[in-house]
């Protein structure tokens, strides 16, 4: 098998990635906890499916090439200490999903003690990626990362764009976790504007028109306000989504590193905060302040029904 890769979890993003690898013309090898995912990929695709980690590495070429796409914590933590006894020397073992980055290099001291190579990628793209391509932040020795460089270049959105080897291991995870609490703060700031718009309801304004026009030529357009632009045409009044947003943890992880750098990350920090606030940890801290201006003046206080 030659440009061979085994790819271990399928999720969203796993199996979409495994989907564009196989379409750029790379081996692809699958395997997942429930063996049915990965059984009705290779049917689906033509891909080869793996029913255990052991029959997994059997099938690839030495040197092997393993990419996990797994939960952060225990998941990832279980499968890299199944892999790494059936791995050899020179093999390259990618964590792919999100990690903080401190876990990734104590991941790869554990990894090249046994002679595996250690690379952590920082992947962004979401569901879109398999058409589009990933923007991949990589980070390992030079070596590490020209084995794996193949499968980057048909991941990207082109071979000689949309990749980067960052520097040592733990850099590519550090960028995409930066990556990630810039997100924050560009969605918070996109979703606070569009509720003030909203709120002025004596022009009744059109706010699919409005993000369909910002697109054009003004300096908020990007990726996040086409797709914002996109679902508004559906449906501006959102009556049937639950106000909550949910944190994949790399928020707080680079509101961590500000803190620890001594570097100011307020709009960072905020944004993380009001998705936490979203998920119910700003209720109580709201009764407080309720029952205060209660007490002081004397406000009304409303009930929950």
């Amino acid at each position: 098998m030659k440009n061979a890769i085994g790819m271990v979890g399928l999720g969203r993003m796993g199996a979409n990635m495994a989907r564009r690898l196989h379409q750029g013309g790379a081996q692809v090898v699958v395997y997942n906890r429930h063996a049915d995912k990965a059984e009705a990929l290779a049917r689906e695709s033509g891909m080869a499916a793996a029913g255990t980690l052991e029959a997994l590495v059997a099938a690839l070429p030495s040197p092997r090439v393993v990419w996990l796409m797994l939960p952060a914590g225990d998941a990832t933590q279980s499968h890299i200490d199944a892999l790494v006894p059936l791995l050899s020397a020179g093999d390259v073992l990618v964590n792919g999903a999100n990690a903080q980055y401190e876990t990734s290099m104590a991941h790869a001291a554990r990894v090249e003690q046994a002679g595996v190579h250690y690379v952590d990628a920082g992947v962004s793209g979401g569901i879109w990626g398999l058409q589009e391509g990933y923007a991949l932040m990589v980070g390992g020795s030079r070596e590490a990362v020209a084995a794996v460089t193949p499968f980057l270049q048909i991941l990207a959105p082109a071979p000689d764009r949309g990749w980067l080897h960052c520097g040592p291991v733990g850099s590519g995870h550090f960028v995409k976790m930066v990556h990630n609490g810039i997100e924050y703060g560009m969605m918070q700031a996109l979703a606070e504007g569009f509720a003030i718009l909203k709120g002025k309801e004596a022009f009744q304004l059109d706010l699919a028109r409005v993000a369909e026009m910002w697109r054009h030529g003004s300096v908020v357009r990007s990726w996040l306000l086409d797709l914002s632009a996109d679902f508004l045409k559906k449906d501006q009044t959102l009556d049937t989504i639950a106000p909550l947003v949910a944190d994949s943890g790399e928020g707080l992880w680079t509101a961590q590193a500000a803190l620890d750098l001594k570097i100011p990350a307020p709009v960072i920090t905020l944004a993380l905060q009001m998705r936490w606030a979203s998920q119910g940890h700003a209720d109580y801290a709201a009764k407080m302040l309720a029952m205060m201006r209660n007490e002081f003046g004397g406000h009304a206080v409303q009930k929950e029904t």
